[in-house]
């Protein structure tokens, strides 16, 4: 062997053992404290983000906010017939409303919220209520209702969503 491979080798090896130095210091000094990353800053409301897996886990209240009469019981039993949990059907007061339909919420229910607005193509408009403690979801159908979306379609609009948005004075209870 040379004297210039020789010295090729221990100029490799030494540079070797610094940064194995160097990387293990860097590891056990790290200052970071990951606990501090994922709390909830104060004032901040918990809001549970997490998508049911089974629509079973939503609980709904269905108003009927047309003219139209039944029409709350008719959107109750197409929510049964995908597994959800219908606790309420009624007629919501006055005026009508004139959309697709509207879903209300609490922190405890945005993930169920964001799987009932894909039932109505992401096209229902979202009413975030921080002050709402339950994890009910009420859905208020409106006068340009036409029909659910079908498992397919819904699936589709939900992949198209994303993840849920973290509404505003919210932090993500599962981080």
């Amino acid at each position: 062997m040379s004297f210039a491979r020789l010295r090729a080798l221990v100029v490799m090896g030494a540079l070797f053992v610094c940064a194995s130095i160097a990387l293990t210091v860097t590891i056990l000094r790290d200052g970071q404290d990951a606990q501090a990353a994922t709390g909830c800053v104060d004032g901040a409301v918990p809001a549970n983000m997490t998508l049911p897996d089974d629509n079973s886990a939503v609980k709904l209240n269905v108003f009927n906010a047309t003219t139209s009469p039944g029409l709350a019981g008719q959107v109750a039993s197409e929510f049964r017939s995908n597994r959800f949990t219908v606790v309420k059907e009624e007629t919501a007061p006055p005026p009508a409303l004139k959309s697709i339909a509207e879903i209300r919420y609490g922190p405890q229910a945005v993930g169920a919220a964001w799987i009932v607005r894909a039932y109505f193509l992401n096209k229902a408009k979202l009413t975030f209520d921080i002050d709402r403690t339950d994890d009910t979801v009420d859905v208020l159908i409106g006068t340009e209702f036409r029909e659910l979306a079908s498992f397919t379609s819904q699936r589709q609009a939900l992949g198209q969503a994303g993840r849920p948005t973290l509404p505003k004075g919210t932090c993500d209870a599962s981080a």
